[in-house]
């Protein structure tokens, strides 16, 4: 069956589909709007089905033989108590490595950001993937009902949660010391965060929310940001961000992929961009190396 990409689509519907799922508009509204767009036989049910994500296929299985993945739980006395992720390590680790924390987007711990845990574990680090919804259940299986979870959230003490990720991975036994972070969408906006809280050693936001201009000032931490082209509402806020970067000197790298949706490095949803995926991570990994190793 040929994969669906964003050319398949009314760019309308793509603008409303980023609506829907960033909560500025509800299934019915969506549903609605869509329609109009609907043609040679589509539904706007069938829209909102065909852009929402399949986890059907995987780049690193769960059993591969060269990664050990579990689920574990650390205290997070600032946030909502106790903290559950995914931690996955290179099955045969040589030394201490370097460690990555991955931050979902707004629907939780779901098996496509597991997968990006696996994949950054076969590059040699320790990756931890946190669950937000882990104090409400834990991710549910379904993506309408982990984003609407998500709105339950307190945001304060969930982003006293990822603080809390990032210290256990800075003492982790096997790892180096050095931390890093990556995060998509709402992760990207904690990877953009967690820097103004935190001395990290590398952060990397995908397409995610900008930290207020007068928290840069806070940011030793060096930065490699990923945004889509057509991603208007994000790019939105990135003039002040760039500008109060450059005053306070933050060691950073800015790119913008030409002719990427927001969520661009998704592959399981159409808006998923396969080369612009395929550049932003090899950079994402070669920034990593460069600044966890050692």
């Amino acid at each position: 069956m040929t994969r669906l990409t964003q050319h398949d689509f009314d760019p309308e519907v793509l603008k409303l589909f980023d609506q829907y799922v960033h909560g500025q508009l509800d299934r019915r509204g969506f549903l609605s709007q869509a329609g109009r767009y609907a043609v040679g036989g589509a539904t706007a049910a069938s829209l909102l089905t065909a852009l929402s994500p399949s986890f059907a296929a995987t780049v690193v299985a769960p059993t591969d033989p060269r990664i050990k993945a579990s689920y574990v739980e650390y205290p997070s006395p600032n946030g909502y108590g106790t903290l559950r992720g995914y931690l996955v390590q290179p099955a045969n680790a040589k030394g201490k490595l370097p460690t990555v924390l991955v931050v979902h987007e707004n629907r939780g711990l779901n098996p496509h950001i597991e997968d990006v845990a696996r994949r950054l574990a076969l590059d040699n680090f320790i990756a931890f993937a946190p669950d937000a919804l882990f104090p409400l259940g834990g991710y549910p299986g379904d993506e309408d009902k982990a984003r609407e979870l998500f709105g339950k959230l307190d945001q304060t003490k969930t982003r006293a949660d990822f603080v809390a990720a990032a210290e256990v991975l800075k003492k982790f036994p096997n790892g180096n010391g050095k931390v890093g972070v990556v995060g998509f969408c709402y992760g990207g906006g904690i990877a953009n965060y967690l820097p103004t809280v935190l001395k990290l050693d590398a952060s990397v936001p995908f397409y995610g929310a900008q930290a207020p201009a007068a928290e840069v000032p806070k940011i030793k931490t060096p930065l490699l940001i990923h945004d889509a082209e057509k991603d208007e509402r994000v790019l939105a806020g990135w003039p002040a961000y760039e500008e109060a970067l450059k005053a306070n000197k933050v060691d950073y790298q800015h790119f913008v992929y030409a002719g990427a949706q927001h969520g661009f490095n998704n592959d399981t949803t159409p808006r998923f961009d396969e080369a612009a995926a395929k550049l932003a991570w090899q950079r994402t990994v070669d920034f990593f190396k460069k600044h966890l190793h050692g």
